[in-house]
């Protein structure tokens, strides 16, 4: 579905990404770790047009390296970035209904679907998403580009600094997205919830994937954990 191979990334003449190559199947979870530094987010930012970057981005039999983001977007990779990118002074419906994509086949995600999956933004459908709470412009973050109806979608560090509540819904969250057929990389830094529900984890270190395995190839790979994940 995915196929990224030999990405090369630069921000100016500073190289960050040094060959990077792996591929992400249908409704697969592929968990991105690796300290900060490591170019996780830079691995995201590439394939969605965001940095200057060479090789090979082929989604579906379609090169997507050298496309703007709106690009790879209409494609069907949703991106939800670290920084929460809401509109604030429109309303949590309003949000959502922006994610919308116009024309095409019909979605097979709604309104309801994202209040069910997080209750506390019907409870504030009405309320401008700048007064959210992190935990709450977090899921309406997600929620706004799960209403593009992506079939891949690119999430960087969404349990960042959320309470232990919020971080299992964002996990229930994504085990919906699996069991509906949506495909996840996850860039994460909690290796409980990476480990709990991804198919397959890779780590990074130093612009370069230093491992590729199972969950279970990885707890029992102790000296990756500590080379390149443990504090």
């Amino acid at each position: 579905m995915l196929k990224v191979e030999n990405l090369q990334a630069f921000y100016g003449k500073s190289h960050v990404l040094h060959g990077i190559s792996f591929t992400l199947q249908p409704g697969e979870i592929v968990a991105l770790l690796g300290r900060n530094g490591s170019g996780r987010s830079t691995t995201a930012k590439a394939i969605m047009g965001l940095v200057d970057c060479t090789g090979d981005i082929v989604w579906k039999g379609r090169q997507l390296a050298g496309l703007r983001s709106f690009e790879v977007a209409h494609a069907g990779i949703g991106y939800v970035p670290e920084n929460r990118d809401i509109f604030p002074t429109l309303s949590v419906h309003q949000n959502l209904l922006l994610g919308q994509k116009r024309g095409g086949k019909p979605s097979q995600w709604n309104f309801e679907d994202m209040y069910k999956m997080f209750p506390r933004l019907r409870e504030r459908q009405h309320t401008e998403a700048g007064v959210l709470s992190g935990g709450e412009q977090q899921m309406l973050t997600l929620c706004r580009t799960l209403m593009g109806d992506p079939e891949l979608i690119i999430i960087d560090e969404p349990t960042e600094g959320l309470a232990p509540k919020i971080v299992e819904q964002v996990g229930e969250f994504l085990r919906t997205l699996k069991a509906r057929g949506v495909s996840v990389l996850l860039i994460e830094q909690k290796l409980t919830i990476a480990m709990a529900i991804s198919d397959r984890v890779l780590v990074m270190g130093h612009g370069r994937l230093v491992f590729e395995g199972s969950p279970d190839d990885l707890r029992n790979d102790a000296n990756t954990r500590h080379e390149w994940l443990e504090v």
